[in-house]
């Protein structure tokens, strides 16, 4: 069941982070009938509204990259919202796919639904084998839900129509970069950026900085994405991890980012804020194994992140 390039196919959050990244690589791969709904036109969480859209475009592919995310910050403050948020996408697109006979959905976890203490790299199956980081329970909790959404809806109805990839700490351009809410890339660059616009000779940063976390480019997530659906029909009912197989201290990753952003001065530590898990690096050989593999080292993407966010609003004057 190939994906044609006059296949009609939905990208859900076309405009945030990863959504952006999936529209352009369709796009530049010559699909033609890609369609797209900001938040104000099609309110996902509402089902009559998206039973009406279902009912009225009939798509044959989606990625359903629409959702709420956010760093340690927003995934405390705002528990309530990440759950109800998330959980009420995935209930009312995956119902309508399945109404509607969607050919295949495309579904996002995330690497905060493995235990906070993994071995690692973690593999697939450490899945529900022991306590999460309390920090993203609320958001680690819905996109469980969706990942089993996924492997019940394709066993009971006899089909693989439900992609589940979980990809580690997506990075890249039209990311939020707000202080507060952000995760921990775009964080840094806009700390940094505000730093050195403000000649600043010191920084501070929050936690250790000892954590490690694997990081993504959105544009190999995007392409990870498509090669699943093009190769379904190799595909098992489980969710695959999706990693580029190398892992960074916050620390690392701060000095990192200081030479992208040319900035001078020195960086101190606030122990004070949360850590969050200690290490998250995915297994994702499963995935490597049908043949695809991540090709944008952490520098080069943190310098195409880094240029757009100069050009962009979210700028830190």
């Amino acid at each position: 069941m190939a994906m044609h390039k006059e296949s009609k196919i939905y990208v859900a959050g076309h405009t945030g982070l990863l959504g952006s990244a999936v529209l352009s690589k369709l796009l530049s791969a010559g699909y033609m009938n890609v369609i797209t709904r900001t938040h104000a036109e099609l309110d996902l969480t509402r089902k009559t509204l998206v039973d009406r859209f279902f009912e009225e475009e009939h798509p044959e592919y989606i990625f359903l990259c629409a959702g709420l995310t956010g760093g340690i910050m927003a995934n405390t403050t705002y528990p309530a919202d990440f759950l109800y948020t998330n959980i009420a996408i995935q209930n009312n697109v995956f119902g309508a796919a399945h109404r509607y006979n969607v050919k295949h959905v495309v579904f996002y976890g995330s690497s905060c639904i493995y235990p906070k203490f993994s071995p690692q790299p973690i593999k697939e199956e450490y899945l529900f084998t022991g306590l999460i980081e309390n920090t993203s329970e609320a958001y680690a909790v819905a996109k469980i839900a969706g990942i089993t959404a996924c492997k019940v809806f394709n066993r009971q109805y006899k089909t693989n129509c439900y992609i589940a990839l979980v990809p580690n700490s997506i990075y890249g351009p039209r990311d939020n970069f707000d202080a507060n809410n952000s995760h921990v890339v775009s964080a840094l660059l806009g700390k940094f950026h505000k730093a050195k616009s403000e000649r600043s000779k010191e920084i501070m940063l929050w936690g250790s900085g000892n954590p490690r976390r694997e990081f993504l480019f959105c544009e190999d997530v995007a392409d990870a994405s498509i090669y699943a659906i093009l190769h379904s029909d190799e595909l098992e009912n489980i969710h695959y991890n999706v990693g580029s197989g190398v892992d960074y201290s916050i620390k690392e990753l701060a000095e990192v980012i200081k030479e992208v952003v040319g900035y001078t001065g020195s960086i101190s530590w606030d122990g004070t804020m949360p850590d969050g898990t200690p290490k998250k690096l995915l297994d994702s050989s499963r995935f490597n194994k049908l043949g695809w593999y991540p090709v944008t080292p952490l520098k080069m993407g943190l310098e195409l992140t880094y240029s757009w966010y100069l050009q962009s609003d979210n700028i830190s004057k």
